[in-house]
């Protein structure tokens, strides 16, 4: 925060946008730092940070906004700027000043309503802003899930695990209908492949499909061999699916044979699951908005 209120200290008006890169210059980001987003994807972090440093500064009365966009310092964040803090957070916001305080308590006591619990908790952690710190609480959650997911995996049937292998692979987009997949995974054995299903409903191309549910690694003799199978059948494209991991000899040999073989590990296959809504269900919808800028725009 405290960078952003001593590039507003010339007293004139400055753009949000303007101060955004102004601020990536002086970091001395690179493209790639400053282009980072957060994990919904819908805006950079950087960004995102910069916005609730302004707004956080403008609720503690250090900045104030003439107009939609812009914002310039105020007195009081001249006074600081005269003795500055080594850290300019949060914390010192809500500690030194009361509006910011009002703003944090009606905003802490809103979330607290809304799960009906009445809890001392600080709003965020010092460097995290609220979308941050609502992506992390919900990567922390995802990670618990597919955790849980690939435990109940590695405690199934060998014949559930090729029932969750062929559902995933239809929610995806390959094998046609369940039936068909259903039929063709688990029937084979045949050196090396367990199964060989449609890339797409039309059946224009094959996909072999090898799936083990192993506790130990998969090492390169095992990829050797489905890629021998590969080419007995002369066959391009195939997916090697296991509960385990895979040695590092077996991922570099996948890149040395001429046919295309994906390797998916126990921790991919649990964000598959995931992402495809595989042996899980949807418990809660949280919706996050913004307030529409262009809605306020007057003619």
């Amino acid at each position: 925060m405290l960078p952003l209120l001593q590039l507003a200290a010339d007293g004139h008006e400055h753009a949000f946008r303007d101060s955004v890169e102004q601020l990536a210059i002086s970091f001395r980001l690179t493209h790639e730092e400053r282009q980072q987003p957060l994990p919904s994807k819908v805006q950079p972090i950087f960004e995102n940070r910069v916005g609730w440093a302004r707004t956080y500064l403008v609720k503690a009365g250090l900045l104030e906004s003439p107009r939609r966009g812009f914002f310039r310092i105020t007195d009081r964040g001249t006074q600081i700027l005269k003795s500055p803090p080594k850290r300019l957070n949060a914390a010192y916001l809500r500690d030194n000043f009361q509006e910011f305080r009002d703003f944090a308590v009606a905003k802490r006591t809103q979330i607290d309503q809304s799960v009906g619990v009445e809890r001392e908790r600080q709003i965020e952690t010092d460097r995290a802003t609220p979308e941050e710190s609502l992506e992390a609480a919900y990567q922390n959650l995802r990670q618990a899930v597919e955790s849980d997911l690939l435990t109940r995996l590695m405690a199934s049937s060998p014949a559930f695990f090729e029932r969750v292998v062929v559902q995933l692979l239809v929610s995806m987009g390959y094998g046609g209908s369940l039936e068909d997949a259903g039929r063709a995974i688990g029937r084979s054995g045949d050196e090396g492949i367990d199964g060989i299903i449609k890339e797409d409903r039309l059946g224009l191309d094959a996909v072999y499909v090898q799936a083990k549910r192993w506790t130990g690694p998969v090492n390169r003799p095992e990829i050797q061999k489905f890629a021998g199978a590969l080419q007995g059948q002369r066959a391009r494209k195939g997916v090697f699916i296991t509960t385990s991991t895979f040695t590092t000899e077996a991922v570099e040999f996948v890149g040395k044979v001429d046919s295309k073989i994906v390797l998916i590990d126990g921790v991919q296959l649990a964000r598959f699951l995931f992402d495809y809504n595989v042996g899980v269900s949807r418990s809660s919808i949280y919706e996050v908005k913004k307030v529409d800028v262009d809605f306020f725009e007057e003619d």
